[in-house]
């Protein structure tokens, strides 16, 4: 089996590192290919992983979209060489292309309903798109719902185990409670008209979050003089575990406030579009609180974080909320190598017998 896999932001290689190494042990072949942004190589170098980068990520839609005939030039050169089986990654169009032109299977994991753009140029040429099953969008007949969050592909507690080392790391006694803030840079194609917190508000967070924790600060954004000294200085494949550990995450990040649900960690999130995930979260579980990107929810959502810091015993409750969860979700990882190794039929099976999937809780 060879299997082409897709990367274009940190999460992704999250996403599908423990499938990699599933297949590795089943004798399957992969060819990574990627973007170039953030700390994607970092960490895919930290795994052992070989890779090859087709394109870098651009800051405006026009670049993005010159840039889309590179990544399809050199997506297409690469599958000559490999001839995969089998391309699996999120909406990725030049994916999209070159699979329908090979005619091979393209497996798309999407958690994102406001990419309708992407959704239209890539899914018409996929074989399925799996969505988590609180996803609101209807994405036609090729779609199937599984009972998951894909943060759990890697944050499932059969393949995470948090490191308390990060504590000594990040100067922080045992009993010492702790806050990270997440700022986003809002330069993706689907953050167009979104402002994010104000500069006014992130200070004032910070301020009044020291007075009941420590405050650490990880921005995707260069930070002012007075906020840069809070910015957490920790290895990328360190940041699950400060996570697991934190007392409260706050901040613009969908991706870091589901970690944080599935890690046991209270988390709030601003977004004027929300997540069907964070929302389910919040609405199943109370593991998240949601509030848009207005100032009036700026700032009910520093008085809910105060809130939080203030409660007795928040940690014990967060983890009987997040047991509560896990065990109503599958191992999606599981549930991924049985797809792949039992293609066409597992697609069938569950296209068919859609609960078939609870055998992987």
């Amino acid at each position: 089996m060879k299997i082409m896999v897709g990367m274009h932001h940190p999460k992704q290689f999250w996403m599908f590192k423990n499938l990699i190494l599933a297949g590795q042990k089943k004798g399957w072949e992969f060819m990574i290919l990627v973007s170039e942004k953030d700390i994607l190589k970092d960490l895919l170098k930290s795994a052992g992983f070989e890779f090859h980068i087709i394109g870098k990520n651009r800051p405006t839609i026009l670049r993005k979209c010159l840039e889309f005939f590179r990544y399809f030039y050199n997506t297409y050169r690469y599958s000559k060489k490999f001839k995969p089986d089998v391309y699996i990654a999120q909406a990725l169009p030049h994916f999209g292309f070159v699979s329908f032109l090979r005619g091979a299977d393209y497996y798309i994991f999407e958690d994102t309903e406001k990419v309708s753009i992407l959704h239209g140029i890539t899914i018409p040429c996929c074989t399925n798109v799996f969505t988590p099953d609180c996803f609101e969008k209807e994405l036609g007949k090729k779609q199937i719902k599984i009972n998951t969050y894909f943060e759990l592909l890697y944050l499932h507690p059969i393949y995470f185990t948090p490191e308390p080392s990060i504590l000594e790391i990040l100067g922080i006694s045992k009993d010492e409670k702790y806050v990270i803030l997440r700022f986003v840079s809002w330069t993706a194609h689907h953050d167009v008209g979104h402002l994010g917190l104000n500069l006014d508000m992130k200070r004032k967070a910070v301020r009044e979050f020291s007075k009941y924790a420590r405050v650490f600060i990880s921005s995707e954004k260069e930070l002012p003089e007075d906020l840069e000294k809070y910015r957490i200085k920790i290895s990328p494949q360190k940041m699950h575990d400060a996570l697991y550990y934190a007392t409260l995450l706050y901040g613009e990040s969908a991706t870091m406030a589901t970690e944080c649900a599935v890690l046991g960690t209270p988390a709030i999130f601003l977004d004027n579009d929300g997540r069907s995930t964070t929302d389910e979260e919040e609405k199943n579980y109370s593991l998240v609180f949601n509030y848009s990107e207005s100032l009036v929810d700026q700032e009910l959502s520093i008085q809910k974080g105060i809130e939080l810091l203030k409660q007795v015993n928040l940690k014990q409750e967060w983890v009987t909320r997040r047991q509560k969860m896990l065990s109503e979700k599958i191992d999606v990882t599981a549930f991924l190598v049985w797809l792949i190794e039992n293609y066409p039929e597992s697609t069938r099976m569950m296209n068919e017998k859609p609960n078939y999937q609870q055998r992987f809780k």
